[in-house]
């Protein structure tokens, strides 16, 4: 192990020690049962939400091996996964199935990404992609930017609200980081606008992006009407989990679930926030009950959905196996990043989708609520093979 490698392993402890910390009034547990826990590598919350005891905790991959060494797995590749840009370009040989990155907030400016406007050409050869903005998006002028903490003009704010205002909605989030943290949902409603469900003026609107830095600014991916009858106020994203198999020289995915919104998540889907999610069979599509993190002690599990009332147990994801196997081909095409978390929205009944973002160490709470990942023995040589299982 090299000096990088210990480092980012004391990182990770020092974030599963922080996790426990900020954890431990939300889950109650006697110390004893607490040192019980530790010593196996999980934290309260996991005990909370898995069956844990001396006949099966050793089926539960550990918070402590998920935090530490399942980081490790995709080694320096783990970059094409967390710097949201890169993966964007990484996906290039899969253009149908990712987002538009119409550029990206850095230091005030506005800098383009994908094309905004077609090349333009010379008997049919592209002589090269426009930088300039869409039509009728003009470049601030003057006093009309608005200005940054440091003093100096900012010309991002306009060029994203002219934007915002030719496309209707836009997603902005932060180049790094997951788990729906740091990511505006922006839409343009007469004249206004609203991010995250809160309305402001576009000066208002102009200065909150001015003040973003390394933010992407992209395409919003409008789901499928089986996502929106789950519940329409929040994108309702379907996580799944992809390994590479290096004997077969195949991807696998050994387990998916749908996560769906609620009013206690607005504007997202996140588990962690109130959000619902439910497994997906993986061979057939089918929901089963859906899992959220209750309010006072107990969890909770819903047939329907609290908020909606519409079904989700026994449903299926329209098309599901186009979805899976197409997922599974994109996987297989980068063997060199083996473990992977695709979150995906569905786009149609047809087994169109869109690909929003990928994760290079996809937490496991919300998936082994629901069963636990080593019981899968294909998944649990994957993790052996990789040097992820802390098992005496």
């Amino acid at each position: 192990m090299n000096i990088r490698d210990v480092y980012l392993s004391a990182r990770k402890l020092y974030e599963l020690v922080e996790e426990e910390a900020t954890s431990l009034s939300t889950y109650d547990r006697p110390l004893r049962r607490r040192l019980w826990l530790w010593r196996r590598g999980f934290l309260s919350k996991s005990d909370f939400l898995y069956d844990l005891d001396e006949s099966s905790y050793r089926r539960y991959l550990t918070d402590f091996e998920r935090f530490v060494r399942t980081k490790q797995i995709n080694g320096q590749w783990a970059i094409a996964l967390d710097n949201k840009l890169f993966f964007h370009h990484m996906l290039q040989p899969f253009d149908e199935h990712r987002p538009a990155v119409f550029g990206m907030i850095r230091d005030g400016r506005f800098l383009p990404v994908d094309r905004l406007e077609p090349a333009a050409t010379d008997g049919g050869v592209p002589t090269g992609a426009t930088t300039d903005a869409p039509e009728g998006i003009d470049e601030p002028v003057g006093s009309d930017a608005p200005e940054r903490n440091d003093g100096r003009v900012s010309e991002a704010g306009p060029r994203v609200s002219a934007l915002l205002e030719a496309e209707g909605e836009l997603v902005l989030k932060w180049i790094k980081g997951g788990g729906g943290n740091n990511v505006l949902l922006c839409s343009w409603d007469d004249g206004a606008c609203v991010v995250n469900g809160d309305r402001m003026g576009r000066g208002a609107f102009e200065s909150l992006v001015g003040e973003r830095n390394e933010y992407l600014v992209c395409e919003f991916v409008e789901q499928g009407a089986f996502g929106a009858r789950l519940f329409p106020k929040t994108p309702n994203t379907i996580r799944i989990v992809t390994m590479y198999d290096d004997e077969r020289e195949e991807a696998f995915a050994p387990i998916a679930i749908h996560r769906i919104g609620s009013e206690r998540s607005l504007p997202m889907d996140n588990f962690t926030q109130g959000g619902l999610n439910a497994e997906i069979d993986v061979e057939t599509g089918e929901l089963g009950k859906a899992v959220q993190l209750p309010r006072e002690t107990e969890l909770v599990r819903h047939a329907t959905h609290p908020d909606t009332g519409a079904e989700i147990e026994g449903t299926t994801v329209p098309s599901w196996d186009a979805v899976r196997d197409r997922v599974l081909e994109i996987a297989a095409s980068y063997p060199h990043v083996p473990y992977v978390g695709w979150d995906v929205v569905p786009t149609d009944g047809d087994g169109g989708f869109r690909i929003i973002e990928a994760n290079s160490y996809p937490g496991t709470n919300s998936l082994q609520v629901h069963r636990p990942l080593l019981a899968d023995e294909r998944a649990k040589r994957f993790y052996d093979r990789h040097g992820a299982l802390r098992r005496d």
